[in-house]
């Protein structure tokens, strides 16, 4: 009977775009699940969407689409993602699926019964684009400490989990299951900063916005976006439903791989639900390091990404999938940059790997007519190669029992390495020319089997170029596995090989540095003359859709005074302003310069769309917008009839 193993990457935020960052998770769960079911596991492997929450009900209105709409066009982006890079999921959940909705109001009713739930009135810090509540001592600097954007008072009803209540159970389990957060930074961390101050309870439902799972029992109130996200690792599987089969046979899952800056959700919040829910908890949640990029962490709303397609069209699936298993150190912060990008592919994959198939097909095909020979005694030499490679599984198997893909693979290019080495020990060459031939063909031999035994390894990792390395040396299916590898010796003698073409192209680096930093130069351009598009587009160009009176509100208008008002250099629409909006001063970029002078608004009154996402014009970090009337010829300010408080709420 093969043994279980369920693994799950967090499910993506369905609000925009996904970038390399977020692949970086997905591809090194892909790259585990495929290592366990080549080690014999039957290996169940999730990932998926979540779709509710403020935020996309935000976004889609801001994209004149209803919340499905807008959630069905990401969700299909983020598939098409999935699929150019190979990734083999066994399931993909959507938080919006019937039976995922379903099973969390019974999961909200089970708690509700249980007395673990129960009604109160909210009030705390909040951020919108993390969908987290924070305490005010929680805090960095007045804002979110996770992503670093503003936070909101907010007041309302809610229903409330008792999370304190399970604080000393939590700490018991931490203390009897020492792998249950790794790496231990991640424990020590949720210790001392959430576990020692003292657990709240937590709020587990809103009522200031409908975008989410109406409570069977409170249908005003709708269901916290992470209680209903983190659910998804047990509705998948069936639990609470009718075919229960994959919960009985999978849970707990062996593996929830996370992100750091969602560990607290994970580990406390997680396992609390589970505990309330009389469920045994999963075996570890491993919070891996960021994918940096120029230092800080890649985001959509820093603009500082790199593009997956991008990528994977110009130096394929393997490069890509190479770099991000192999480069960045798990556990801890990477840095992704173009020069050791290009460095891996042309040290690993082409210089290491490729040019050492090419050489071994051209030497068979020179002095065997492509005909892989049979070995005959072996040197101390031969003997050496030999161990190596029947112990690269066991190391394999040990790197990927620490989660440690990165050194798995640094063992795989050994052996190639090795090989590569190993014919400039032998000399074929040489061996050929003195008529050494049956030296020559237990070199060759040695040579093709080293490849073997390290292409079998590759396959969880890189998934093109192995098969078609198998395919060229003919390698049956039965010596593509595992199994095969314990003990050298499974290439088949007499075997046709086929030429093929070079697996990876060796990269000018200078050439290509520089063609990347101009493709990401121009890319900045574009974003930035999109974003001054958006500001200077007049009224009448805009799609006018129907809202409901709920999602109006969601906009928050406030009157504001201008400071000081000045040109933008090199730019003849803009003007930058300093806003006087209640107790804070804003900078915010109009395109109103062809209307206005700088001088006449000074002192002026207008009304600021407040809670805007920010965005950089020409270099200018724009933090709301100002309204306007517009015809065909003019452009008017909007503001109040009579002078009122600076901050006040326009409604």
């Amino acid at each position: 009977m093969s043994k279980k193993y369920y693994i799950t990457t967090p499910i993506y935020y369905a609000s925009g775009d996904l970038h390399i960052g977020h692949c970086y998770t997905t591809v090194i769960c892909d790259a585990i699940s495929r290592f366990k079911r080549m080690n014999g596991y039957d290996v169940f492997y999730l990932t998926g969407t979540d779709e509710h929450g403020q935020k996309v009900e935000q976004k889609a209105i801001q994209a004149g689409k209803t919340p499905k709409q807008y959630v069905d066009d990401v969700v299909s982006k983020i598939k098409d993602l999935w699929k150019l890079l190979d990734i083999q999921y066994d399931k993909f959940i959507r938080t919006t699926d019937d039976y995922h909705e379903k099973t969390v109001q019974k999961i909200m009713e089970k708690l509700l019964a249980n007395g673990d739930l129960y009604k109160d009135a909210y009030e705390g810090w909040y951020c919108t684009p993390c969908e987290s509540f924070w305490t005010e001592s929680q805090l960095k600097d007045g804002k979110c400490p996770d992503c670093g954007r503003e936070v909101k008072l907010m007041k309302e009803e809610s229903y409330f989990f008792r999370l304190s209540k399970y604080q000393d159970r939590l700490v018991k389990y931490y203390e009897e299951n020492p792998e249950f957060i790794s790496p231990k930074s991640r424990m020590n961390e949720m210790i001392n900063n959430f576990i020692k101050p003292g657990l709240k309870d937590l709020c587990v439902s809103r009522t200031s916005f409908k975008w989410g799972i109406p409570l069977t029992f409170d249908d005003k109130h709708v269901v916290y976006v992470w209680v209903d996200a983190l659910s998804n690792y047990i509705t998948a599987l069936g639990y609470l439903q009718d075919n229960d089969e994959n919960f009985k046979k999978y849970w707990p899952a062996d593996l929830h791989m996370v992100g750091k800056e969602i560990v607290r959700f994970h580990t406390i919040i997680w396992p609390a639900l589970l505990m309330a829910l009389d469920l045994p908890l999963p075996k570890q949640v491993y919070g891996h390091g960021w994918l940096l990029l120029g230092g800080d962490k890649m985001s959509k709303s820093k603009t500082n990404v790199v593009d997956p397609h991008f990528l994977v069209d110009r130096y394929g699936i393997d490069a890509m999938r190479y770099y991000l298993l192999r480069e960045i150190p798990f556990g801890s912060d990477g840095t992704y940059t173009n020069e050791m990008l290009i460095k891996r592919i042309n040290m690993d994959l082409a210089n290491i790997y490729g040019n050492l198939v090419h050489r071994t097909l051209a030497m068979l095909e020179k002095y065997y007519g492509g005909v892989i020979p049979a070995p005959g005694a072996s040197t101390e030499l031969d003997e050496e190669c030999k161990a190596m490679c029947e112990k690269l599984l066991d190391k394999c198997i040990e790197d990927m029992d620490k989660l440690d893909a990165p050194r798995a693979l640094s063992n795989i290019m050994d052996v190639l390495a090795r090989a590569n080495k190993y014919i400039e020990e032998t000399s074929p060459w040489t061996l050929d020319k003195n008529g050494d031939r049956e030296r020559l063909g237990t070199v060759m031999y040695n040579l093709c089997e080293m490849i073997r035994v390290a292409n079998v390894m590759l396959q969880p990792y890189i998934t093109e170029s192995p098969k078609k390395v198998f395919e060229a040396f003919g390698t049956p299916a039965d010596k593509q596995t595992f199994e095969s590898v314990v003990k050298f010796g499974g290439t088949i003698p007499n075997t046709q090989t086929t030429k093929m073409a070079p697996l990876f192209g060796r990269i000018d680096e200078a050439k290509e540095i520089e063609f990347l930093n101009k493709y990401s130069e121009d890319l900045a351009k574009k974003a930035e003359k999109k974003e001054e598009k958006k500001m200077e587009q007049p009224e009448n160009t805009v799609n006018i859709n129907e809202i409901t009176i709920d999602q109006f509100m969601t906009i928050k208008l406030k009157v504001g005074e201008i400071l000081t008002a000045e040109k933008v250099e090199n730019a003849d629409k803009l003007l930058k302003f300093s806003v006087k909006v209640g107790e804070e001063t804003r900078t915010i970029v109009s395109g109103i310069a062809k209307y206005y002078t700088p001088e006449e608004l000074i002192g002026q009154q207008v009304v600021v769309v407040a809670n805007l996402k920010p965005a950089k014009l020409r270099g200018i970090e724009s933090q709301g917008m100002l309204l306007c009337a517009c015809n065909d010829e003019d452009i008017v300010l909007v503001a109040p009839i009579k002078r009122v408080k600076d901050g006040s709420e326009v409604r």
